[in-house]
């Protein structure tokens, strides 16, 4: 049976080691970080220094400033001692393959006989690196290249050497997935294995595009960004980030390293990162490297005299229309077809992508599938090298590399004299996707059983129960159903509302178990709808933001309020399944829903301040009784404390930084399962609903004893925000907010502390709520986040 690492030891402090230490920390290990001594009589200034500079990046490595207390700080002289008693340890010293050798045969006669030893080197063989151990030793050593940062990358290549036991491979594998929250990719010991070495690949081809091509660095980064379904950082934003000496020292060690690679004079590197690095124009770390910002411009490097000039209009013809094209796979189609300025950018690199990904297997991979992953959870790619090959025509591919004078690799052209024409098929019973092997053929891309998407019970017409515009119910199994947003960005308006209400009648009539709220998004949700709040003064020929008492949003606040309340107190076991952001009104339905299983990367607030309104459908009740909850009794001192971070929070339109996090602060209840890997979400929510069906499930009772402060509270919150006016942390129209949700947080106009009910805080949320459409200020905030997708502070 496999076992959890409970214990663990990261062997250098640098950027990479301090964030490993982090990401285990937040998985629930202890953690020794552990480095040099430091000269004189403090041995852990080294460690320590390292330490704090990782507490003060951005984004945060923890999942909250607890979780850092699980990692111990030591060096190398005073500590080693406590090796003995880890389960695993890793590596992550300097690249020098003798400084790792070294420290290899300094671990061997300190660890447990069962530990496991990892080395997170990027680029060194990993046979090498234990070449001098014992045979015992070298049975549990693997390497493990985690991508930075640990925390946020989803990729974990694990690379076994032929002496690696592979009950250890299979425990990394399984510890990886489900306790890590990692995307594991088994790679072979290569150079830079499988992420770096295409990764690295398409960078050089983006350079020379840049130097020798004619286009520029922001022709070059629109064309391999979002349009393409890659990370708007797209080449050049990326390789700041990761830092120009880091892409350089990369592509100097690996050019040597690969003399049989029929593409290696791409790794020869070009003159214009070697220039910038020596300038010391390393990227973001410097503030300067392809992109420099200057106050609100963003320049780019001239290649002649590396100074930053403004960007020109970018020369690409019709890419504005093709980036409307809502499906990837036809936006590809369309752009590769495209034969201007764009179109021909991304065919020619297409191609040579395309055939290098193809050409390193066996070489670094034996599956398409393993260089799709690595691309997908390493880079943020949306569809992988050979997903992307499909998308645009297999044999369309091979077509216009052999006119392009591109070698096509002999498997492919297997492929085709065998009249196969993709690397995927969706051909098992009930759609399961299979993937083509030089070696096998067709075999099932077999992912882990503990992971469930939406998109699977689609294929079934008979699993939807009800569907309509923006939302459907679906059957996924054993009496459980799922409701799912459609609407854009899962915002909650007017069809989303009615249809869930409907979804809930079946529910509750029909012989189902309970229901499970989720999608595939990777965002749960972005709120309530305001542009059905605009479109409502239409409809009802009404000014919506003056007839706000009996329009339609009164009407709308009604039913969402309702619904809140019947998704708490439902009969049967209703459990949302979240993650990433989640604002707004979509906080208040997971505030609402009584149980709760949260991806650890969960970003989630009541932001409704930042568009000049307040909580209107039970995120002001909830904290409220949160805050009581909290305190050691119903003394008012004890619940103040608590109830000023719900204002403050609300106030300033926090958003919590993870799960976690979204505990501590009310978002989340104590009871919501949190788990690493997200794409586990909606399996272990389902199993909840069958844990809570199984168990006979009650609701909550009903809540009509909640204590609020009154008026007293009331003025002290009033007061802060007063003070933060005055002091120029928020606007007068923040403090006038401000003060309306002092009024419904301390229960309105109450003069001393009394117990309320929740219907009671909710009417107080609707009165303050809807008036404010008719002020002005409101109206600013609610069109200018329309228009921009940011907040304005007026």
């Amino acid at each position: 049976m496999l076992k959890p690492f409970r214990t663990a030891a990261v062997l250098g402090a640098g950027v990479m080691g301090t964030q490993i230490a982090a990401h285990l920390a937040n998985a629930g290990l202890v953690v020794y970080l552990l480095d040099l001594p430091g000269p004189g009589v403090h041995k852990n200034a080294i460690v320590e220094a390292a330490f704090k500079k990782g507490l003060q990046q951005k984004p945060p490595i923890f999942f909250t400033e607890n979780t850092a207390r699980r990692v111990i700080l030591g060096n190398f002289e005073d500590d080693w001692h406590r090796l003995t008693h880890v389960d695993w340890v890793i590596e992550a010293v300097v690249e020098k393959l003798e400084v790792k050798q070294q420290l290899m045969a300094r671990l061997e006669g300190h660890i447990r006989d069962d530990a496991v030893v990892s080395t997170n080197t990027s680029g060194l063989s990993i046979q090498a690196i234990t070449a001098g151990c014992s045979n015992s030793f070298r049975r549990r050593f693997l390497g493990t290249h985690f991508f930075n940062p640990p925390r946020y990358l989803k990729l974990l290549e694990l690379i076994p050497t032929a002496e690696t036991d592979p009950q250890i491979v299979a425990q990394l594998k399984w510890f990886g997935h489900l306790h890590l929250g990692k995307g594991v990719v088994v790679a072979k010991d290569t150079p830079n294995f499988i992420g770096n070495r295409i990764g690295v690949f398409i960078s050089m081809l983006g350079i020379r595009a840049f130097t020798e091509q004619g286009y520029t660095i922001e022709e070059i980064d629109t064309l391999t960004g979002t349009l393409v379904g890659r990370p708007k950082s797209a080449t050049f934003r990326t390789a700041d980030i990761v830092g120009l000496d880091t892409l350089l020292y990369v592509a100097e060690n690996l050019y040597p390293a690969i003399p049989d690679d029929e593409s290696r004079e791409v790794f020869q590197v070009p003159e214009i990162l070697k220039r910038l690095v020596e300038a010391g124009h390393l990227g973001a770390k410097t503030g300067q490297g392809f992109y420099q910002k200057v106050g609100r411009d963003i320049l780019s490097v001239n290649p002649q005299t590396l100074t930053y000039e403004k960007a020109q209009s970018l020369q690409l013809g019709n890419w504005k229309t093709i980036a409307k094209i809502k499906s990837l796979p036809e936006r590809l189609r369309t752009l590769y077809r495209d034969f201007g300025r764009a179109g021909t950018f991304f065919r020619q690199t297409m191609l040579q992508i395309l055939s290098y990904s193809a050409h390193r297997i066996p070489e670094i991979a034996d599956s398409p599938l393993n260089i799709d992953q690595a691309m997908r959870w390493g880079f943020g790619w949306q569809l992988g090298p050979f997903e992307i090959w499909d998308a645009i025509g297999f044999s369309q591919v091979i077509q216009d590399m052999q006119a392009a004078g591109i070698v096509v690799p002999q498997w492919v052209e297997k492929m085709r004299l065998a009249e196969i024409d993709s690397f995927y098929q969706d051909i098992g019973p009930k759609g399961e996707r299979f993937v083509y092997q030089p070696l096998h053929g067709y075999l099932p891309t077999e992912g882990p059983q503990d992971e469930l998407t939406v998109a699977q019970f689609k294929t079934d017409p008979a699993q939807t129960l009800w569907q309509n515009a923006e939302a459907a119910l679906l059957d996924i199994g054993n009496g459980v159903t799922l409701f799912e947003f459609r609407s854009k960005g899962n915002t909650l308006g007017q069809v989303v509302v009615d249809g869930f209400s409907e979804a809930l009648d079946i529910v509750e009539a029909g012989d189902y178990r309970g229901l499970v709220i989720g999608n595939d998004g990777e965002h749960f949700s972005a709120g309530a709808n305001l542009a059905d709040m605009i479109k409502f003064s239409h409809q009802d020929k009404v000014n919506v933001f003056t007839d706000c008492e009996h329009g339609a949003i009164a009407h709308l606040l009604d039913q969402f309020q309702a619904l809140m309340l019947r998704i708490h107190y439902f009969p049967k076991p209703i459990v949302a399944a979240i993650r990433g952001r989640i604002l707004g009104g979509g906080c208040e339905l997971v505030m609402a829903s009584p149980h709760v299983v949260a991806a650890a990367e969960t970003y989630i607030g009541l932001v409704e301040l930042s568009v000049g309104l307040i909580p209107g459908a039970g995120g002001i009740m909830t904290m409220a009784t949160w805050a009581a909850e909290q305190a050691a009794s119903d003394d008012p001192s004890d619940i103040q404390p608590f109830l000023k971070q719900a204002f403050e929070h609300i106030g300033m339109a926090k958003v919590a930084g993870s799960a976690y996090q979204a505990q501590d602060w009310g978002y989340l209840p104590p009871t919501a399962l949190i788990v690493m890997n997200s794409d586990r979400r909606l399996y272990v929510a389902k199993e909840e609903v069958l844990r809570l069906d199984h168990e006979g499930y009650a609701p909550p009772p009903k809540r009509n004893a909640i204590q609020v402060l009154g008026k007293p509270a009331r003025a002290t919150f009033e007061t802060a925000a007063y003070l933060m006016q005055k002091g120029g942390y928020i606007s007068e129209y923040d403090l006038f907010l401000a003060n309306r949700l002092a009024y419904v947080i301390t229960g309105g106009d109450l003069s001393a502390p009394t117990l309320v009910s929740d219907d009671y805080l909710l009417g107080l949320e609707r009165q303050m709520f809807l008036p404010l459409f008719e002020e002005k200020k409101t109206q600013e905030r609610i069109m200018h986040t329309l228009k921009t997708k940011k907040p304005l502070r007026n």
